[in-house]
């Protein structure tokens, strides 16, 4: 069945691969099984040159798949999901892989309502102890790990950022940390900055983790003219 006037031609759609691949169409043909689009333009987007990461604690009433929705929105290029010291919620045995699959279907669908062409790689998740070793190679790598907490005296808008990557070269990331809602504990603030994360705070109040990382990464994108 051919589509109605009033969508043959004149619907727009936008395929991509979440890759920085689009492809812009217009709506062909419609009818109930398929949907036949015609290619307008093919646009490639340069893949970021400074990487964003969110390190997400693991969060009770979904406010860390809240805090991981709104980071797609505004432009987070990787998630790292943490099983922080003061975290409620667990993710062991099939209530991880379940809870992994619920992140990657959040992100997903937050790339699609956002109309991104890059969709965010969703890492296994991690514990302090590892958390400290991705920190330290990240900044033997030549980036930077802001962990954010309320004491901090740093603020991030200050926070020097890695210079970008040459074309070929390993992209450097800056990784924002976020703690559960009871905040960073000091023992794991101690260990993530003995590994070179540096304390920083966002401003005068205190952040909900839902509401945190989306904050500091907005920043970030500004800072580093992906908003411009």
């Amino acid at each position: 069945m051919r589509a109605s006037s009033s969508v043959a031609g004149r619907g727009r759609v936008d395929v991509v691969d979440g890759e920085g691949t689009r492809l812009r169409t217009v709506i062909v043909s419609a009818d109930r099984d398929t949907l036949e689009l015609r290619v307008e333009a093919v646009e490639v987007e340069p893949a970021p040159t400074v990487r964003l990461v969110l390190v997400q604690a693991l969060a009770k009433g979904d406010r860390d798949e809240l805090a991981i929705e709104a980071a797609t929105e505004v432009g987070v290029d990787a998630i790292l999901p943490w099983q922080a010291e003061r975290s409620v919620v667990v993710w062991r045995g099939e209530r991880a892989a379940r809870s992994r699959a619920r992140w990657l279907a959040t992100v997903r669908a937050a790339a699609k309502q956002s109309r991104r062409a890059r969709v965010p790689d969703v890492r296994q998740d991690v514990t302090t102890a590892v958390l400290a070793d991705v920190v330290k190679d990240t900044v033997t790598a030549g980036g930077v790990v802001a962990a954010l907490h309320e004491d901090a005296t740093e603020p991030l808008g200050t926070l020097p950022l890695p210079v970008p990557g040459e074309p070929g070269a390993e992209v450097p990331e800056v990784l924002v940390v976020v703690g559960p809602e009871g905040g960073i504990s000091d023992a794991e603030l101690e260990r993530l900055t003995e590994a070179g994360g540096r304390p920083v705070r966002l401003g005068p109040h205190v952040l909900r983790t839902s509401t945190a990382g989306p904050v500091a990464l907005t920043i970030l994108c500004e800072r580093l003219g992906r908003w411009r």
